[in-house]
């Protein structure tokens, strides 16, 4: 039967491509919607953001339960009257029937439930699962649901359940099963409560939930998404050196998002340049410029607030007005999203100001990019002073934390902002989004007063993750705890908001990837390596993957049928495979995808072995990018060829516990030859040169050598398979030019020349470096920090004596040292004297002379040594400065 009076979201959809891709999937029935704002205690405010509230459109093939707000018509689950098995004759059974089914899942009491059924007839659009939860356990239950024992999905529930919230989270989550995982005459739809791939059984106590009712439906029409419990995007942050939007940025950007696994699907990157920053902005353009070519959206996050003063009126001031407009001017059809501020309560900011920026965005900003969403500042829900000091954001005499004090904790105040703001916002890390005070989840529900289906307001959180020091609970009895709190912190966010980011790609303490002592300008991004938390736990980064590739691409759903069916019965194994080209154009940029995804996702603890055949959009050849296991991006991605769709194309792939593989495909006529780009060639040991490019489609590279300016360019190396490649044997003093060029293709990358020599720069791991002038030791670290925009500094006009050490820990046969100061040409040193050491006590000279503008290498005779001493001896009217410091041997 079909539901009377309701619409059709799932039509509504189809007309609805040109709005923002965040909006697709927001298409969940509910009940009265008076008697559960009542009932939740919800504003008329908070109603008011509601989205969509009617049911897809399509027949009731089942519906255990009424939309009430009530799981009394149900058995409560930890009674013998619950049955873990109900068959169903009529598409709404009567009260007999519904007193045997549990009135949720239970971990320990009633971990399944067995739901058989017939049908005369296989749904050509397939059926659509929804459940409407009521209330659940804070630790994200996850219930899996299996269509005649193949895995459909995994539904991350969220619950407050043990936070003490004195509001309870509901919402309508919904599953799209194939045509394919039905069949004519008797079908089984299992439930079942599964505890986290890094929990033990001791987690199963707390994997609870109770629910309104469940619904299955067939489908009028092809949906435009498999949607997977919820429909959320994701990403991270890529900034050099934490705050630098600059070229080697921009050059890491495609290949972090591509080994996330949220490129080309609609994802979400935080980006901005903060305009209190000198050069966070240098290359922000191009950067922004990548996220469209891959299909990806931007939140913003540009104007520094800590020293804006409003006008009388309380607007901004024209100085803030004219950094804000340039900024959308210059970079507004680029972004989708703009936040308002960067936790307003810990940094100690006005909420006048932040009010200001709101009003600033509905009425100026909205001006110049109509299709921007504003979103409310990236909440800490900081309390007052006295009750947790923000000592670091204070200024002048009062102590606060925010303008009035507290304001952030408050929230009334904080709906002053969401009533100004598009998209609420709320940050967390480790277990704090259940704290009952201060947790972005739980404190949301105080703003809204409840939750009728959902936050009532689009949540979009700025920063999520863990720090190298947050752990899971003991109670759920993980081994790799602080993968267990990662794990468990995304899951949490896929089960309450819409989008979420986590907090930086490279960032000390909170980092996806390895950042000690790395200039992503000098770095080569195929050389990128995963951060480990702990040695022997899994990464954020394979846990971001796994969950990225389950629940955040997007595209229409592929047709798929799993040709080792029998071995995955009843296993977690997941597959996703969709056509991003029938995506809508996302606002702003108008980008889009060409691309086909094909995820294979293990679930499970032990390995296991999926064989699957997709039918892709077209017949014909496709290759692309396979992304799978290894601490590298370039162990991890393979590039592949020859894949000859019919349409049907088999993948068969072992995956290894927690495992995901994506394939990134295209038809391969639509791949146009690239040369490969930037490619450099440096001095390496042995009087050899080590060359680097990025990559470029293909199999691999052919490298091309010329002896001198001018000769022929001979084949060194073919087929290449990295982005890197190493000539050896060299003459020291000659001359040498090479290019790169993809196997197969014409194209030469530009050329790059180099005199060889076997006199190459030092390690720098472990090097310390001290003054004589009582320097802070971050700016000493900007001698070897390996980014050329920072420097150590005298801070006055140089006079003879002052002097910098190095320790390199151990003894180098040395022969030269570099200090660059090409960015500060008038700060060379106008006299120098460099000693050596073994000890530190007895020193030897090994150079001194005059310094010269320009001349920044000086050489002497081989030394041995552990310690370096260079003394300023001359006098100018100029500091001495050192942007990199270089010392270079022969070993």
């Amino acid at each position: 039967m079909r539901e009377p009076g309701k619409a059709r979201p799932l039509s509504i959809l189809l007309k609805l491509t040109g709005l923002a891709i965040l909006f697709l999937l927001s298409v969940s029935f509910l009940g009265s919607e008076e008697t559960e704002r009542q009932e939740s205690g919800m504003s008329k405010f908070s109603s008011a953001y509601k989205t969509a509230a009617a049911a897809p459109a399509g027949d009731i093939i089942w519906q255990l339960g009424s939309r009430d707000a009530s799981a009394g018509e149900f058995a409560p689950s930890d009674t013998s009257s619950a049955r873990s098995t109900v068959s169903l004759k009529s598409s709404k059974p009567d009260a007999s029937v519904l007193k045997k089914v549990p009135s949720g899942l239970d971990g320990r009491s009633a971990p399944e439930l067995s739901i058989s059924y017939r049908l005369s007839k296989i749904p050509e659009n397939g059926v659509l699962f929804q459940v409407s939860i009521l209330d659940a356990y804070k630790s994200v239950p996850q219930m899996a649901v299996f269509s005649n024992s193949e895995l459909s999905g995994i539904i991350q529930i969220a619950g407050v359940a043990g936070t003490g919230s004195e509001y309870k989270f509901r919402k309508t989550y919904e599953l799209y099963i194939p045509k394919e995982q039905l069949q004519v005459g008797d079908n089984e739809l299992k439930l079942k409560a599964v505890h986290s791939l890094y929990a033990s059984s001791a987690e199963e106590q707390y994997l609870w939930w109770t629910w309104d009712d469940l619904k299955l439906l067939s489908l009028d029409s092809p949906i435009p998404e498999p949607i997977h419990g919820s429909y959320v995007l994701t990403g991270t942050m890529v900034t050099n050196k934490q705050f630098y939007f600059d070229t080697g940025a921009t050059i890491h950007l495609p290949y972090i998002m591509k080994w996330l696994g949220v490129a080309y699907s609609g994802n979400i990157m935080r980006t901005g340049g903060a305009s209190d920053v000198n050069f966070s902005r240098s290359d922000l353009e191009n950067y922004y410029k990548v996220l469209k070519d891959y299909n990806m959206q931007a939140v913003a996050l540009y104007l520094y607030t800590g020293d804006i003063k409003l006008n009388a009126d309380g607007s901004l001031p024209e100085s803030a007005k004219k950094k804000l407009t340039e900024y959308f001017q210059k970079y507004g059809s680029y972004i989708q999203y703009y936040e308002v501020d960067n936790e307003p309560g810990l940094f100690n900011r006005s909420k006048a100001v932040n009010l200001a920026i709101a009003e600033w965005l509905n009425k100026e900003g909205k001006k110049i990019a109509p299709h921007l969403q504003t979103v409310a500042p990236g909440w800490t829900y900081w309390p007052k002073y006295k009750e947790d000091p923000c000592e670091k954001s204070q200024r002048g005499g009062v102590k606060q934390c925010g303008d009035p004090d507290g304001w952030e904790r408050d929230p009334a105040q904080r709906m002053e902002l969401e009533q100004d703001t598009d998209l609420t916002n709320g940050h967390s890390y480790g277990e704090s989004y259940v704290a009952k005070n201060g947790g972005s989840f739980t404190e949301n529900l105080k703003t809204f007063k409840g939750s009728n289906n959902g936050l009532p307001k689009k949540m979009l959180v700025t920063e999520f993750g863990t720090s190298d020091t947050h752990v899971d609970d003991y109670r759920y009895g993980a081994e790799e705890r602080t993968s267990a709190a990662f794990d468990r912190i995304m899951r949490a966010h896929i089960g309450y908001a819409d989008m979420f980011v986590q907090h930086a790609a490279f960032f000390y303490n909170y980092s996806l990837f390895q950042f000690k002592n790395l200039n992503l300008k000098n770095h080569d991004p195929a050389k990128t390596e995963i951060y480990y938390t702990k040695e022997n736990e899994d990464s954020r980064v394979s846990i971001m993957r796994r969950l990225s590739l389950a629940y955040a691409t997007h595209g229409a759903p592929l047709t798929y049928r799993l040709l080792n069916k029998s071995a995955l019965a009843d296993k977690l194994v997941y597959v996703r495979a969709v056509d991003t080209s029938k995506l809508a154009p996302l606002a702003g940029t108008n980008a889009a995808s060409n691309k086909v995804l094909v995820n294979l996702v293990n679930f499970e603890d032990t390995q296991q072995t999926v064989s699957v055949k997709v039918t892709l959009p077209k017949k014909t050849a496709y290759e692309g990018e396979r992304f799978g296991s290894g601490d590298t991006y370039e162990k991890a991605r393979r590039y592949v060829t020859g894949l000859n769709a019919g349409p049907d194309l088999t993948f068969t792939e072992t995956l290894a516990p927690g495992e995901a593989v994506q394939y990134i495909l295209q038809p391969s006529a639509a791949v146009q030859d690239e040369a490969p780009r930037d490619l450099t060639a440096t001095a390496a040991r042995g009087t050899s040169v080590q060359l680097n490019w990025l990559e470029a489609p293909g199999t691999g590279y052919d490298v091309f050598r010329s002896e001198g300016t001018g000769g022929e360019m001979k084949t060194i190396a073919k087929g290449v398979g990295d982005t890197s490649y190493i000539d050896r044997g060299l003459r020291e003093g000659e001359v040498y030019t090479y290019a790169v060029r993809v196997t197969g293709s014409g194209l030469l990358s530009d050329k790059a020349q180099i005199t060889a020599t076997g006199l190459v720069p030092l390690d720098r791991t472990g090097w310390k470096v001290t003054d004589n002038i009582n320097q802070s030791p971050k700016k000493l670290s900007y001698t070897i920090d390996g980014d050329p925009s920072t420097r150590w500094d005298t801070g006055v006009n140089m006079t003879p004596g002052e002097a910098i050490q190095i320790d390199m820990g151990i003894s180098h046969m040395i022969e030269a040292v570099q200090m660059d100061t090409s960015r500060s040409p008038y700060d060379y040193p106008r006299g120098y004297s460099i000693y050596v050491s073994e000890d530190a006590v007895n020193w030897e000279r090994a150079a001194n002379g005059r310094g010269k503008k320009d001349v920044d290498m000086y050489p002497f005779s081989q030394r041995k040594a552990r310690y370096v001493k260079i003394i300023q001896t001359g006098a100018g009217g100029n500091f001495w400065s050192i942007h990199e410091l270089q010392i270079y041997s022969r070993e």
